[in-house]
């Protein structure tokens, strides 16, 4: 397990440390997704985009699913006309890897109901929006830029009974991304399983 700073240093050294700031525009990225299809962020262009980090292995992702969290929350983005892009980004060489077809069958089976499921098992969408964590959440407006990035509550558990309890992030950040404010929180402690990168 990496220590604090060997993380930095690995960050440092790969790229990926605050690789992608809010406020800024919204690093460009371009992969398959789990059906085969080849989804780019330019193809959203003008309209709101949310980025979900994703690993079913992974309990903290496995708490917000199967208690429908990530799910309610994806359907009330989606129902307001956001797109939502699932990210995969654990290396093939990874135990937790899942093929693409595995992968799709796993998000049907969730109900989850993400506009795409990217794989990005090489991890440069990962490494370019240093994400660190499953779950790790962030939001593009329709200008392009980073308006927010974190996790999706303020519990930071693998216990689904806490989601209960726990104030939403993005659902807070969407709905003063609607209301045309700047986001109240736009930068929160993202928490969940370490992103399984090739040197992960």
């Amino acid at each position: 397990m990496k220590t604090a700073a060997t993380l930095i240093g690995w960050m440092l050294a790969t790229g990926t440390a605050w690789a992608a700031s809010v406020g800024q525009p919204a690093p460009a990225f371009s992969a398959a997704d789990a059906s085969g299809k080849t989804v780019s962020l330019a193809d959203f262009k003008g309209k709101t985009v949310v980025l979900e980090w994703v690993n079913p292995e992974c309990p903290y992702v496995r708490k917000h699913y199967d208690s429908a969290n990530m799910q309610a929350t994806q359907k009330a983005a989606t129902a307001q006309g956001v797109v939502w892009l699932s990210v995969n980004s654990t290396h093939p060489s990874h135990d937790d890897h899942k093929k693409p077809a595995e992968m799709l069958a796993w998000t049907q089976k969730q109900g989850a109901v993400a506009t795409a499921t990217l794989m990005d098992g090489d991890g440069k969408i990962g490494r370019a929006y240093g994400a660190r964590t499953t779950p790790h959440l962030y939001i593009v407006d329709a200008q392009g830029r980073l308006v927010y990035a974190g996790g999706i509550d303020d519990k930071p558990s693998s216990n689904p009974a806490d989601v209960k309890t726990a104030k939403n992030h993005v659902n807070a950040a969407l709905a003063d991304v609607r209301a045309g404010r700047p986001v109240a929180q736009a930068v929160t402690r993202a928490y969940g399983c370490s992103v399984k990168y090739s040197d992960g």
